[in-house]
């Protein structure tokens, strides 16, 4: 098995780019393992909303990271107490849902550091019923990507901040993350040790059991990780507008009446909007909905589409930056 070192890399922009790239591009002879630790981050599931699966003001006050990857499954935080490991196998895919087969290795150094970890269902890791990893894939022709977390010593007070939705109702057609118990492999550990020795001690369990190789990423290879980067990580196109079509009811009373917004939203803009309620307006509040189709479904771009109408027509002193926020917040 070959390693790659991220360098240390804590941008989950860049650390799944990595990943994506030695999927795609690294010619080497040999199953790759790779680690990487990532600052405070939501990364999003490939088939989810990533609307519904995250509190935007929380992640937005605490400048989070929100990226999607490219395997499904559920949200997950990631800050630098979780350890992600991820082997990609040249010649894996029909070891595609074998989620065993990948994390068996892992579970037995647990197991001898006095973890008492043991799989639980298809792809989780679990010690004494509580989530310490959850495991997902995804494939690229002949090469398998098979990726998971390591609860270590994650602050756990944020999973549930950081991923409890307090907005609007939401119905969508994507995959809704289930919220399982979760636990810090520290609290098992007798001996004292920081994320980092802890990856070292994973890392040489696993490659004792094979050849013990290490590849070092060249100009080259990270001309095209950050070429990956930019052209999918960073992108909101990706990470927001891939969401799937769903609905969204919003309602508050203001001052001068109720606002029922219903929003559909379809890769990130508004396909379609109705506001309904008691206030008075002097003017049809249809304007405002032709204004909106079409509109990125975020709060700067709602904003600057409101502002270019007179609201005060519609619904007495609500500005262009209340109207937004109710919408989208």
């Amino acid at each position: 098995m070959i390693f790659v070192d991220n360098e240390n890399q804590y941008d989950p922009r860049i650390n799944l780019a990595i990943e994506e790239h030695l999927l795609r591009n690294l010619q080497v002879e040999g199953d790759i393992l790779l680690f990487y630790i990532n600052e405070p981050s939501i990364i999003i599931g490939r088939n989810q909303n990533t609307l519904e699966e995250i509190n935007y003001s929380y992640v937005q006050e605490h400048k989070i990271h929100v990226v999607r990857r490219l395997s499904g499954g559920g949200a997950v935080y990631h800050d630098h107490g979780n350890l992600n490991f991820s082997f990609i196998n040249m010649n894996g895919r029909e070891f595609l849902h074998n989620f065993k087969k990948f994390t068996a290795p892992v579970v037995k150094i647990l197991n001898e550091m006095g973890v008492p970890a043991e799989m639980n269902g298809r792809n989780d890791i679990v010690v004494e019923d509580r989530k310490i990893s959850g495991n997902a894939q995804y494939a690229k022709g002949t090469r398998l990507v098979s990726h998971g977390t390591l609860l270590f010593n994650s602050d756990l007070s944020k999973v549930s901040d950081a991923l409890n939705v307090k907005t609007a109702k939401i119905i969508s057609k994507g995959i809704k993350s289930v919220r399982s118990r979760v636990a810090n492999i520290s609290e098992y550990l007798s001996e004292s040790m920081d994320i980092l020795k802890f990856r070292e001690r994973v890392k040489n369990g696993i490659l004792a059991e094979t050849d013990n190789l290490t590849y070092q990423l060249t100009r080259e290879d990270w001309d095209s990780i950050y070429k990956i980067s930019e052209e999918r990580y960073q992108q909101w196109d990706w990470n927001f507008g891939c969401s799937p079509k769903f609905n969204i009811q919003k309602t508050r009373r203001f001052s001068f009446g109720q606002i029922d917004a219903r929003i559909e939203v379809h890769n990130g803009n508004i396909q379609e909007i109705k506001l309904f309620g008691d206030f008075l307006g002097l003017r049809d509040v249809g304007d405002i909905e032709t204004k909106l189709i079409g509109v990125r479904y975020d709060k700067i771009h709602l904003q600057q589409s409101l502002e270019e109408i007179e609201l005060k027509d519609y619904f007495g002193g609500l500005t262009a930056e209340d109207l937004s926020e109710f919408l989208f917040a």
